[in-house]
Formats: C-alpha cells, sequence, structure tokens
C-alpha cells in the first residue's frame, strides 16, 4: 500500500501538483485501490484541522502583517543600525538582527523575506554590497524566524507529535541566539577578509535616544509575546491574538499609521496563507494515515533503533536525512509526512523531544535554502528582482555557520533543553 502511495505522490510531484493536492490525490488513490472507507478522508481531514494550537497560525501571520504595514520594520532597523555603528559590514550585522528582533512577531521564514528583503537588498546595495553578498545574508538571516518564538513550523511539529507547544516555542529561544551569533560571526570573519563597506549613518547619543523612543512600541511587541509564553499567562493562541490586538492599538493610536485598506490587505493575505498551510496539514493527516495503517512508522522506527541505540548517532542520521528531505519537499509538509515517523523512535531511544524539535524544525528551515525547492531562494528572487542562481551563490558562504549551529544544537541537547525545563519544572 504505500509502495503505491509514495510512487502516485512521487509522480503528482514530478507533473508539478502542488504539494496539497500531491498528498491529497495520493492518499485516495490508496484508499481506493485498497479497498478501504472514503469517508476517512474527509474525517482525518477534519479532525486534524480541530486543533486548538493551529489557530495561532492565522494569528501571527496576521499579526507580522499589521506590524508590516504600520513601519515597524523601518523604525527596528534605523534602530539597530544607530546601535551597531560604523564598523565593516555594519549594515549585514543589523540585517541579521532585525531578523532576529522581527521574529519575534512574524513566525515564519518567507514572511520575514516579505517583511524585510526588499529593505535589507536595496539599502546594502546603496552602500556598496553586492546584490548576491545582500541577497546570501538576507535569505540566511530568515532561518532565524522559524526558530525563535513565534514559530509557525514548531507550532505544527508540536501538535503532531504531542509535545507541548509553548515548551517547544521556548526552546527555541537560546539556538536562534546561536544562530544569530554564528552568522555575526561569518560577517564579521567576511568584513575583514572582503573589506566590506562600512554603515553611511552616523550615530549619537542624542538621536539614538530619539530613536529608541520612536521604536519603543515596536520593540515591546516580541517583549510582550515572549513575555507571556514564559509567564505562563498565555498558550501560543492566546499570545497570537494578543499580539495582533497589540498591532491593531499601536498602528491606530500610537504610530496612526494603520489605515482600513492595510487591516483588509492583512486580512485577505492571512486567509490566503492559511488555507495554504492547513490545506497541506490536512491532505498529510490523510497521507500519515496510510502510511501508518500499513506500519511504516513502526517499521521505520524499529529501522532506526536496528543500526544504533545511541540518540546522538540517530541524530545526526536523522540530520542527514531531513537535509536531503528539505531539498525537496516543503518544510511544513515534511514535518507532516516525517515526524510521525521518526519521533516515537527517537523518543524511545532516549532523544529530549523538545531537543529534536527544534533540530527537526531547524533542518528544515536550512532546506529552505537550498534548491531545487528551496522557497526562500526563490521568495529573495522575487523581492531583489534577480536570477535565483545569483542568490544560491551569494547564500553558499552562509551556509556554513547555519550547519554549524545544527551540528552545535544536535550535539548540546541542553542549548534546547535548559530553558524550558528551568521556567517549567
Amino acid at each position: 500500500m504505500s509502495v503505491l502511495l509514495l510512487a502516485v505522490f512521487a509522480v503528482a510531484l514530478v507533473v508539478g501538483a502542488p504539494i496539497a493536492v500531491a498528498l491529497g490525490l495520493s492518499s485516495a488513490v490508496a484508499i481506493i485501490v485498497y479497498d478501504l472507507p472514503v469517508h476517512v478522508l474527509a474525517q482525518r481531514a477534519v479532525n486534524a484541522l480541530d486543533s486548538t494550537p493551529l489557530l495561532a497560525v492565522p494569528l501571527f501571520i496576521l499579526a507580522a502583517s499589521l506590524l508590516g504595514s504600520i513601519g515597524v520594520t523601518q523604525h527596528i532597523f534605523d534602530l539597530v543600525r544607530l546601535l551597531v555603528g560604523r564598523i565593516r559590514g555594519a549594515f549585514a550585522q543589523v540585517s541579521i538582527l532585525v531578523s532576529l528582533i522581527f521574529s519575534g512577531v512574524s513566525g515564519a521564514a518567507l514572511a520575514d523575506i516579505g517583511a524585510l528583503g526588499k529593505l535589507q537588498i536595496d539599502e546594502m546595495e546603496k552602500q556598496g554590497y553586492t546584490k548576491k553578498f545582500a541577497a546570501g545574508i538576507t535569505v540566511a538571516a530568515a532561518t532565524i524566524g522559524p526558530i525563535f518564538p513565534p514559530s509557525i513550523p514548531i507550532v505544527i511539529y508540536a501538535s503532531v507529535t504531542n509535545v507541548s507547544t509553548v515548551q517547544l516555542l521556548v526552546a527555541g529561544i537560546i539556538p536562534a541566539f546561536v544562530i544569530t551569533a554564528a552568522l555575526m560571526l561569518q560577517v564579521a570573519v567576511m568584513a575583514r577578509i572582503f573589506k566590506l563597506p562600512r554603515d553611511t549613518v552616523k550615530p549619537s547619543l542624542r538621536a539614538v535616544a530619539e530613536k529608541t523612543a520612536i521604536s519603543f512600541p515596536a520593540l515591546l511587541a516580541p517583549v510582550i509575546l515572549i513575555g507571556g509564553l514564559l509567564s505562563g499567562y498565555f498558550g501560543p493562541t492566546e499570545v497570537a491574538g494578543v499580539t495582533v490586538a497589540y498591532a491593531l492599538l499601536i498602528g491606530a493610536f500610537v504610530y496612526r499609521s494603520l489605515t482600513v485598506r492595510a487591516v483588509w490587505v492583512g486580512l485577505r493575505d492571512t486567509v490566503e496563507a492559511t488555507a495554504s498551510i492547513l490545506f497541506i496539514v490536512a491532505t498529510a493527516a490523510v497521507f500519515a494515515w496510510v502510511l501508518t495503517l500499513d506500519q511504516v512508522p513502526a517499521r521505520a522506527g524499529a529501522f532506526l533503533l536496528g543500526l544504533s541505540d545511541n540518540p546522538i548517532v540517530l541524530l545526526l542520521l536523522v540530520n542527514l536525512l531531513l537535509l536531503v528531505v528539505g531539498m525537496f519537499l516543503e518544510s511544513i509538509a515534511a514535518i507532516l509526512i516525517i515526524a510521525p515517523i521518526v519521533a516515537p523512535a527517537l523518543h524511545a531511544a532516549g532523544v529530549d523531544p523538545l531537543q529534536l524539535g527544534i533540530v527537526f524544525v531547524l533542518n528544515l528551515m536550512i532546506g529552505l535554502l537550498t534548491p531545487p525547492v528551496g522557497m526562500s531562494l526563490y521568495m529573495v528572487s522575487i523581492v531583489g528582482k534577480m536570477p535565483v542562481h545569483m542568490v544560491i551563490r551569494g547564500v553558499l558562504p552562509f551556509l556554513i555557520p547555519l550547519l554549524v549551529s545544527l551540528l552545535v544544537v544536535t550535539l548540546v541537547p541542553a542549548i534546547s533543553t535548559w530553558l524550558p525545563r528551568i521556567i517549567f519544572q
């Protein structure tokens, strides 16, 4: 059964069918051919969407859209530029730090690129950076977004593996700082070697104070979000709702730049993005049910445990698997299909569920930077108006710090587990 399922799925992808259609079509064919109850298609799809944590997905998308429309991005950029100063490669460092800050409200790599990409690339070009370098650092820094809370991939991973969503979101905080530090170190090295430009900004105490005052409401958004999660007052869904309300509040009464049209556009974009994500969630649930019925997760688990019972060895094997899968499969679909198969085996071998969740998502976010299905590459290509091959050449040096970060998170469980264990013990 699973052979037919995977064969139809592969053919559908090759002929260019959307990932959700490929998942649903292959599942339907397997169900019909093997005379299984057809009503399972609807039942499993609906049950997959009947999940409270998934309510956070559209709310985080809407919050990011609203905050982007009221000029939050520009205010944060201006403040961080003043703080970093005129060191070599300063604007590249600013791009990384702003991606970290903005990730506190966006929850997705493509959202970061959509909100920040054009501004980052255009400004770096003005200062003398090559377009290739600007594209590379933009797409690499966007991987921080899905690791630092809120994170749409982490919410989805938690929902399919029965891991605490809040704890898994908190588990991403320190790994996100590790990735940020690794990228900044890479830029510092490249700044020395290639004599990267200095920023044209002229920092002063007065300018920093003025820009801090202007940016303070924007900077408070991720503080409220993270603070709500850490305090335990909010779950992921509640904190997403609070973030939307906060974006509406500061947009209407503080910055006074939020228009009815901007709200309408944000709602429309949220519906489109959410429909796409949840369509994949629904069809992947049916796909996973067929695999489970054919005992694929059990056999895969037995195979992995037969290779080794060492948690580190198993994690490294999963890394290799996911890095390859990430080159060909959209990240949310990969989570929905592969996580239920490999997670039980690794949990049984002693891998901490929180560490595995972060390792899993980070692997797939690196996959967004690799052809042929690296969605971040195509997104930067669109916003930067440049060919994809130029973006690929630009991102290659930044794969080094990302892979090093992945290795560190894999070998040192405490990076993912220490903070949630301290907070929620």
